[in-house]
């Protein structure tokens, strides 16, 4: 079984963006890093462990969009952290590190899609809003929401710095191959990084916004959710290289 065919679409269009760059004047390169960027947080394993992690809250759009930027910092920031020293030697991450992380992003993937599926077996989960009423306004009521939310926050960081750590070879590679000199790599490392910020929050204030919809809350409860799961757990396995 193989699910590359889900990332060809996209690297097709990386590698165009790529082509691009080379030979662009500095303002034009930097302008494509951001559209790079941009498109960077729409791949599959990142969408599919970040919806899976959004689908399990019971929040609104600006709370989806709060998830969705907090995995874009980890994510981010690792890129930076490890994109910049690899570009100013002009060297890749070891193949066995990437190659660690990418199984460890599997490992991930499945255990959110095992998480979202039991919660839905025990008739736990709600995707919208509508479907409690509001919350008595207890002082301790609102801060264990607040420390909940923390808490989902601080899985999304951790997340998106494992997918940074996986994807930053893939990354660096394109920008050194791509760009004459490290000055205008490091650049356009810069912009990438915060782009891929902005993309994911927006992917994820989409789907809170899609889950959130009170005509599709019979849909989203029985069938969108298991489906989400079951996809999550066959991709992630997929992902670890086990099958």
């Amino acid at each position: 079984m193989s699910l590359d065919f889900l990332f060809a679409p996209l690297e097709a269009v990386d590698e165009h963006l790529a082509s691009l760059l080379d030979g662009s004047p500095v303002v034009a390169a930097l302008a494509l890093a951001a559209v790079l960027g941009l498109r960077h947080a729409s791949d599959p394993d990142h969408l599919v462990a970040v919806t899976s992690l959004v689908a399990q809250r019971e929040g609104d759009v600006r709370a989806g969009a709060r998830l969705g930027a907090s995995w874009g910092v980890g994510h981010a920031t690792v890129l930076v952290a490890v994109g910049l020293p690899l570009i100013a030697l002009r060297t890749a991450l070891p193949g066995w590190l990437e190659s660690a992380a990418e199984r460890l992003v599997g490992v991930v993937i499945v255990a959110l899609a095992v998480r979202l599926l039991w919660r839905w077996l025990r008739g736990g989960h709600r995707a919208t809003v509508h479907s409690h009423p509001p919350a008595p306004p207890h002082r301790h009521l609102h801060r264990g929401r607040h420390a909940h939310d923390g808490s989902r926050a601080a899985q999304a960081v951790a997340i998106g710095a494992l997918h940074g750590l996986a994807g930053t070879g893939a990354v660096v590679v394109l920008l050194i191959a791509a760009l004459p000199s490290q000055a205008e790599a490091l650049a356009a490392l810069a912009v990438f990084a915060p782009m891929s910020i902005v993309s994911m929050a927006a992917c994820t204030a989409a789907f809170s916004w899609l889950l959130t919809r009170p005509a599709l809350d019979g849909v989203v409860q029985r069938v969108l959710t298991p489906a989400m799961a079951a996809f999550g757990i066959v991709f992630g396995v997929w992902y670890t290289g086990l099958v």
